[in-house]
């Protein structure tokens, strides 16, 4: 697969931990991509742009709505960019309902350095294949 131009991506990333974000953004920035951090779901629903993302990044385990829930919300927005979602604690219809919310892939914690890069990449590739 053909190395895409990241530096031109931007990933917005949604997390309660402010280590766990700080963490995400620096490995994504250290890889070229222009990155927005959000600390809570309702910033992140009320600011994103459904033209100006390239791909989310989100934590399934949110207070008062999980990531599963913003997915949804954002497909209602029209935030048509894919979406990966991290989790520590998987659950069995976990999949299921991410594939309805037009999740791209889900990752677990707390390995995500090598993955999480991966993933960003080939979703973007897949949503935009001449870039």
């Amino acid at each position: 697969m053909a190395e895409i131009a990241i530096a031109k991506h931007k990933i917005c990333i949604l997390d309660d931990d402010p280590a766990v974000l700080q963490s995400l953004r620096f490995l994504l920035e250290t890889h070229g991509f222009k990155v927005r951090t959000f600390s809570a779901a309702v910033t992140l629903l009320a600011s994103v742009d459904p033209h100006d993302v390239d791909c989310l990044v989100i934590d399934y385990r949110l207070p008062r709505m999980d990531g599963l829930d913003v997915a949804l919300r954002l497909r209602q927005q029209n935030v048509a960019a894919p979406i990966v979602l991290i989790t520590g604690s998987p659950n069995r219809h976990m999949a299921e309902k991410a594939a309805a919310a037009g999740i791209a892939h889900i990752l677990f914690k707390p390995h995500l350095e090598g993955s999480l890069v991966t993933c960003v990449r080939e979703a973007i590739s897949r949503q935009y294949p001449n870039d």
